[in-house]
């Protein structure tokens, strides 16, 4: 297929990322952040995503919404909720310094809990909060959590009560939603979670597809593009 030699190309182009030069070699640059070999590592089979391919990642998600027909997106960082709540509203203020997060469509947040990657995502044109967790559990709290800044944001930001009883809360069930059946994927479902949300498409991957996302998001940090 004339498809053939470009894949071939990108495959070439992934593998020399994994295994030639210095781990400290910076292979992509933008969003603030420098991707060294060290973090595209973590991309390789059963690697952990580290912060740093995430937050590029959500970047480069971000990027892509400004296009025309997409859903307007903003992305927090991965550190924004542990901070917020281990303080409070107070704590994240300055995280939106020059940003109204209510111009957006969609508000995706990708959750760090110790040793796993989720995802939770405000659709503001639904007035939904939903948590993504590709191990099927719950984030009653977090939804909620995230909704009380919701409200300070908006009362602080631009005067504005939000009406609470309008929002709906709901964690995706292991049945609404792919699982991964090992250890190490969960930052890989949070990142497709996010692509296929931010364009407004059903989420249809599964853990088969893993190894094939792994690679090509490896390629899409490093030309900076999304395919």
């Amino acid at each position: 297929s004339p498809l053939n030699p470009l894949f071939q190309a990108m495959e070439s182009e992934v593998s020399a990322a994994f295994d030639s030069g210095e781990p400290e070699d910076v292979l992509s640059r933008a969003f603030k952040l420098s991707v060294t070999r060290e973090d595209i590592c973590t991309l390789q089979p059963r690697g952990w995503l580290n912060d740093r391919i995430m937050n590029f990642y959500m970047g480069l998600l971000v990027e892509r919404s400004k296009k025309e027909g997409y859903p307007a997106v903003h992305a927090f960082n991965t550190f924004f909720y542990s901070k917020l709540s281990s303080t409070s509203h107070k704590g994240v203020k300055k995280w939106t310094k020059g940003v109204d997060i209510f111009e957006h469509d969609v508000i995706l947040v990708p959750v760090h809990l110790r040793t796993h990657w989720t995802l939770l995502v405000v659709d503001l044109r639904e007035k939904t909060i939903k948590y993504f967790d590709s191990l099927g559990q719950k984030g009653d709290h977090i939804c909620k959590t995230i909704l009380k800044y919701l409200e300070e944001e908006s009362r602080e930001k631009r005067n504005i009560e939000l009406t609470a009883s309008e929002w709906t809360l709901h964690s995706m069930g292991s049945e609404e939603i792919p699982q991964q059946n090992n250890g190490n994927d969960c930052g890989v479902f949070v990142c497709k979670f996010a692509d296929f949300i931010s364009r407004d498409k059903p989420i249809i991957f599964t853990q088969e597809h893993m190894p094939y996302f792994r690679r090509k998001m490896v390629w899409e940090i490093i030309h900076q593009q999304l395919l």
